[in-house]
């Protein structure tokens, strides 16, 4: 499968990819075999016959992550306390530009995070896409804050917090 993802991360960022080393498909490379190594870690794939038009993909926090590490603003340690079992962390959701709002992106995010046992998902949305930022409100997550991640040229993102499971009507099904 890491060749479909590395493909459709190539085409959708491609532009981005010119100009800021944090969107080179190198770094989503070693991102995506990070993740893809974690325990419980879980994908969506959305096609269109036989070709993939997008993705989902994440896991849990393991105890101790340093997902929260770059948060700029002060939280109860209750809110970031990771057990291995409280938060699943949303990684990648990615949809190819000819299957943009066509309602795929919701689709993929809601098999993805129906089922999990988890008490709460998080995501991270890079500040600088207010349209990518507001998508998300609608489907019930709201914004914990800001968060720089420890990572070499990484942008200042919005870290985002959503109450699992997710049920029938609670987020606009």
């Amino acid at each position: 499968m890491r060749p479909l993802f590395l493909g459709v991360y190539t085409e959708v960022y491609a532009t981005a990819a010119r100009t800021d080393p944090f969107a080179s498909p190198d770094r989503f490379a070693e991102g995506l075999d990070h993740w893809t190594a974690r325990p419980g870690w879980s994908c969506g794939i959305g096609n269109d016959g036989d070709q993939p038009v997008g993705y989902a993909y994440g896991a849990p926090l393991p105890p101790g992550s340093r997902w929260w590490g770059g948060l700029l603003i002060q939280v109860p340690a209750d809110v970031t306390a990771e057990t291995g079992t409280r938060s699943y962390a949303l990684s990648e959701l990615m949809v190819r530009a000819p299957w943009r709002k066509t309602g795929l992106a919701r689709r993929l995010h809601d098999t993805l995070l129906t089922h999990r046992p988890e008490q709460c998902a998080t995501l991270l949305v890079d500040q600088a896409h207010p349209k990518v930022h507001a998508l998300y409100q609608p489907w019930g997550w709201t914004t914990l804050g800001d968060l720089r991640p420890r990572l070499d040229d990484a942008p200042i993102f919005r870290a985002m917090l959503l109450v699992l499971p997710l049920e029938a009507g609670k987020t606009g099904r």
